[in-house]
């Protein structure tokens, strides 16, 4: 079985095992964004702090490339949650309003929710925080296309 094998429409969906692996290789295993845990119709991915993620040395504040991607991939993995299998999609928009900056030195934990699917278009939303969803520091929301819909 290859790395990928899982994602296949013919296997049983495994949220968990789809989020470790995705998360394992490409720009998300760059960053180590890791799985921690999934409902319905969300995930939650956590990005560690790393002094190679730091977008300014002088505060240690986290760039915003790597938060980016972590909520491009919660919310990516929120859409295939939601459908109960993997499908290949685009992002097809996805808006990040940063509200402050990361802690130096704490986890960024990023939420994706798929709310609402057509057949081709899932749309979600979601928040990166660093130990307090109500303090967060980014609202994600965007769209993703299918695009191997029938």
């Amino acid at each position: 079985m290859t790395q990928r094998s899982h994602f296949n429409s013919g296997l049983t969906f495994d949220p968990a095992l789809a989020a470790k692996t995705v998360s394992s290789f490409g720009h998300n295993g760059a960053i180590g964004a890791r799985y921690i845990a999934h409902g319905e119709d969300w995930v939650e991915l956590a990005l560690d702090y790393r002094a190679e993620l730091v977008g300014d040395e002088e505060t240690g504040v986290l760039a915003s490339g790597p938060i980016i991607a972590l909520m491009d991939m919660a919310t990516s993995l929120a859409t295939w949650v939601r459908r109960g299998r993997f499908e290949p999609q685009a992002t097809l928009d996805l808006r990040i309003d940063y509200l402050r900056a990361a802690v130096p030195e704490r986890t960024v934990i990023g939420h994706g929710e798929c709310y609402r699917l057509t057949r081709r278009i899932a749309f979600v939303r979601g928040i990166a925080h660093d130990g307090d969803p109500e303090d967060p520091i980014a609202h994600v929301a965007g769209t993703f296309m299918m695009t191997d819909a029938a």
